[in-house]
């Protein structure tokens, strides 16, 4: 079934790239956040209340992270933001930068927890994403992450080609600068609803 008793379509959280290399202070890439910007606190607490509060109302957490081989012999450099990766180093499998940021990672001991690997910048393309959410039942997607105007607004696009629904819980995105942050935004107000991390969830019956 993909409604929920209640009637409205059954939700999953997509949480992407909460890594240290994106999150951390003193991670490689700087695509999320300027170096010493004092919103990364505030997007650090959003998206940790967002996955506390899915993880109380009982919602599905698919966790998307980004990593290439230390070589990066799997990225494609068809762009700047993928050569830009490679040159800072950044998001190798097996180092502390690939790693979840932490608080903000799976919790091994929940039954609908996932975490999908993803080479690209749509969290759908080479992943077995949408697959999970068929399972699911899963219609309605609440998404959140860094950074807003790629990974984040790819996965929104992606995800409603797909016929999803989706929200987007805009206080647990950024990029840098604030700018592309709030222009990417606005390009996504004609694809999707967008909320703060309070009122997704309490669109859910959940706290904030």
């Amino acid at each position: 079934m993909s409604d929920s008793p209640g009637g409205k379509p059954r939700t999953a959280v997509l949480a992407l790239h909460y890594q240290n290399d994106v999150l951390h202070a003193d991670g490689r890439i700087r695509v999320g956040f300027a170096s010493g910007d004092d919103a990364r606190e505030r997007v650090i607490a959003a998206a940790g209340a967002l996955l506390a509060g899915a993880r109380h109302a009982g919602l599905p957490i698919v966790h998307i992270r980004i990593a290439f081989r230390p070589d990066y012999a799997d990225l494609v450099q068809n762009c700047p933001l993928f050569r830009g990766t490679a040159q800072a180093g950044a998001v190798q499998e097996g180092s502390w930068g690939a790693q979840f940021h932490a608080g903000l990672g799976p919790d091994d001991k929940r039954p609908n927890e996932y975490v999908v690997h993803h080479l690209r910048t749509s969290g759908f393309i080479g992943t077995p994403l949408e697959l999970i959410l068929s399972k699911l039942g899963a219609r309605h997607l609440i998404v959140a992450g860094v950074a807003t105007h790629s990974t984040v607004e790819m996965t929104v696009r992606h995800a409603v080609d797909l016929g999803y629904q989706v929200t987007v819980a805009a206080d647990a995105c950024a990029a840098a600068p604030h700018t592309l942050h709030s222009a990417s935004l606005t390009n996504m107000r004609l694809l999707a609803g967008i909320s703060t991390v309070e009122q997704a969830l309490a669109e859910q019956g959940g706290p904030a």
